[in-house]
């Protein structure tokens, strides 16, 4: 007997010796014994469908709602003003669709909150939940300075890494002090994403990514202030000088002393504002 070749149909193929006694499986779940006569071919024909045409809004919820939490950040949108959908799809150029998904996405992170009739506000900042999350930070980044530190001193760092952490260092530094606000929270996250991916452990990159919407707020706070962009990016060089040095020691202290400083920082902030 010569079978068909099924590979070419992309069928699944399966072959029974010949004299070998086998099974055969039909759509009503009976089955047929059959004895091999010759080598048997039994296919199974893979289910195909039509490539659906792929939703663009989902694209268009991820980018509203980037540029949501962007203005949060920066203070565009200040803590307590009230959200108008209307307002925003039209600043953003979309409908209120993907604006009302966004919010639900800002909502869920405790970005904005219901005020009653006043429908969504921006929600204040707590102290609290930054003093939490930095005190989480300063642990991860010290900790990422530190394997990142080792790997360079074993040599197990590629030079493409390396180099991209040098720019992203380089683009904070290059900034003009008279910056937007939001130019600076964009290097400053650069800078740190760039230094968690030197680590080699993606668990902090990946555990950070999810509280940057309320780190970058903490981040506009502070950064806000055009005496602190200075300072902030000299800690950035002095952690990354060490960190290419292989010095771990010293790479784990420039990095927790750097966190500290700006959870610090953000606190006497924020006591500073609720005062007033």
């Amino acid at each position: 007997m010569q079978p068909r070749d099924a590979r070419a149909s992309g069928e699944a193929i399966r072959t029974v010796p010949a004299g070998q006694r086998y099974m055969r499986a039909h759509r009503d779940k009976s089955f047929t014994c059959l004895d091999g006569i010759d080598t048997i071919e039994f296919r199974i024909q893979k289910p195909t469908r039509p490539m659906q045409p792929l939703d663009p809004q989902p694209a268009l919820i991820d980018r509203a709602y980037e540029q949501l939490v962007a203005a949060i950040a920066d203070g565009t949108l200040a803590p307590g003003q009230r959200i108008r959908q209307e307002e925003l799809g039209r600043a953003l150029g979309v409908s209120r669709q993907p604006i009302s998904h966004a919010l639900q996405l800002l909502k869920q992170q405790k970005l904005v909150e219901e005020s009653g009739r006043r429908g969504l506000v921006v929600s204040e900042i707590d102290p609290a939940r930054v003093r939490d999350l930095y005190q989480v930070r300063s642990a991860l980044d010290a900790l990422a300075a530190r394997l990142a530190a080792d790997l360079v001193a074993q040599r197990l760092i590629a030079a493409p890494q390396s180099q991209a952490a040098e720019r992203a260092l380089a683009a904070g530094l290059t900034l003009l002090p008279d910056a937007p606000v939001l130019a600076f929270i964009q290097a400053d996250v650069a800078f740190h994403i760039a230094l968690y991916r030197l680590s080699g452990n993606q668990a902090i990159e990946d555990t950070v990514a999810a509280q940057w919407p309320h780190l970058k707020r903490s981040m506009g706070a502070v950064l806000d202030d055009p005496k602190q962009r200075p300072l902030v990016w000299a800690e950035h060089r002095e952690i990354l000088r060490c960190v290419l040095a292989g010095d771990a020691p010293g790479a784990e202290r420039a990095a927790r002393g750097h966190t500290d400083r700006a959870g610090s920082e953000t606190a006497r902030r924020l006591r500073q504002s609720s005062a007033s």
